[in-house]
């Protein structure tokens, strides 16, 4: 079973909400954060990305921004911009996009359930990082992103998203960058029941994305269990936020690679000759991205070109992860040809949303900051389901799922 439960939330009082919701910390540099929160200081990027708030040339790295989230986290209560809900809800969360929209479920889900393994990941987390995000949550005594979170479609769980969506949304509003966000509250007893006794009927459930947040959640769950000498398992710390949303509704992009050199190629001929040995190449690539799996682009040299498999080159490849697009132009070409061993660690690659379109991979290659860079066809999340249930994890920067749940329209207190 799947315990889900209900949070009283703290958020912003409608009249702010606009303003205070922000992208996700780790989606935004600490340049483009700063640009955001001069303009607009009620975003919530001042606490999840306190840095912006640090004093020119001071230790970004210093435990102080963590003391600053706090303290901006505390201001927007004390001025009234967020308040806490008086009894515990559950609350559907929609997000529409260009022509896609999805419905989450935002609840409390467990964390024994994730140590245990029935929450399932798909990626490992990089140490610092969820350091990081220990010490935020630490500081502000809260979660204060959701972790992003599927599970296989249940038409009883749809149907009761459906009938509260008939009512009035508690917000409903447009961000900068064009997605809408909309928002209804779930405090009728009967209907938080009928929420935790469906998800109770689910096996398992699976983060998309947020890995570093569910790591950091349930650390911070486990230092103050073994802390609480009265620890009953219902505290706040049990649980971690998290917005979950059906499968089925579910929008993946692909997650494309830059790479800053081809010196191991000596020359450009002999790059194409390396490449040519498990991928047919054809110039004048109009499209930029690949139409189907086992094809991709190549930006080099100002031009556009596709690469096709040859025949079953990946045959061999641990399946099912060995069989996936992002593990084929790693095994076969991104090692092999150009010498990168181990995509989470080198320094000399970088990865690109394919929400940023292929326009960005020419900008990048173009500036002079990267050699060549690689288009991918994006990946499905039956095949991420099929990766993580077969006990597997999947390769760095597989996926980029959009829309992301933006931060700041939900808190959950850990007191």
């Amino acid at each position: 079973m799947a315990a889900v439960v209900p949070f009283k939330a703290v958020r912003p009082r409608k009249q702010y909400v606009q303003d205070v919701a922000a992208l996700p910390y780790d989606v935004v540099t600490i340049e483009e954060a700063r640009k955001i929160t001069e303009g607009n200081p009620l975003s919530f990027l001042r606490v999840e990305k306190s840095e912006v708030d640090a004093l020119p040339g001071s230790d970004i790295g210093n435990d102080n921004i963590y003391e600053i989230a706090r303290l901006n986290l505390n201001g927007l209560i004390q001025a009234g911009i967020m308040t806490q809900d008086e009894t515990a809800c559950f609350y559907i969360y929609r997000q529409k996009m260009l022509n896609h929209e999805q419905y989450g479920i935002v609840g409390g889900i467990s964390i024994a359930e994730y140590e245990s393994g029935r929450i399932k990941k798909h990626e490992l987390t990089r140490h610092d990082k969820e350091i990081d995000r220990v010490k935020h949550i630490t500081a502000v005594n809260a979660q204060t992103g959701p972790v992003f979170v599927t599970y296989r479609y249940q038409d009883s769980l749809d149907r009761i998203i459906k009938e509260v969506v008939m009512d009035q949304p508690e917000y409903d509003f447009t961000a900068d960058d064009g997605v809408s966000h909309t928002v209804w509250v779930i405090s009728d007893e009967k209907k938080i029941k009928a929420v935790a006794d469906e998800f109770a009927k689910i096996d398992s459930l699976y983060i998309a994305d947020g890995h570093h947040r569910a790591a950091a959640a349930a650390a911070v769950g486990k230092t103050r269990r073994e802390q609480n000498p009265d620890h009953r398992g219902d505290e706040a710390y049990n649980y971690m936020m998290a917005v979950l949303i059906p499968h089925n509704q579910l929008k993946i992009f692909e997650y494309n690679r830059v790479v800053r050199d081809i010196t191991t190629s000596v020359e450009e001929t002999g790059f194409f000759n390396k490449i040519g040995q498990k991928f047919l190449i054809t110039g004048d690539f109009k499209e930029k991205s690949p139409e189907q799996p086992r094809e991709f682009g190549m930006y080099l040299g100002g031009k556009w070109y596709k690469l096709a498999l040859r025949g079953n080159c990946h045959e061999g490849d641990n399946p099912p992860a060995g069989n996936l697009d992002v593990s084929i132009l790693e095994n076969h070409l991104l090692e092999p040809v150009l010498g990168i061993k181990d995509t989470r660690t080198d320094s000399r690659i970088e990865f690109v949303g394919g929400i940023k379109g292929c326009e960005e991979l020419e900008r990048l290659v173009d500036s002079g900051e990267f050699a060549v860079a690689f288009s991918l066809y994006p990946i499905n999340i039956t095949q991420l389901m099929d990766v993580v249930d077969g006990g597997g994890i999947m390769p760095p920067k597989s996926t980029w799922f959009a829309p992301k749940p933006q931060s700041g329209i939900f808190i959950r207190p850990l007191n």
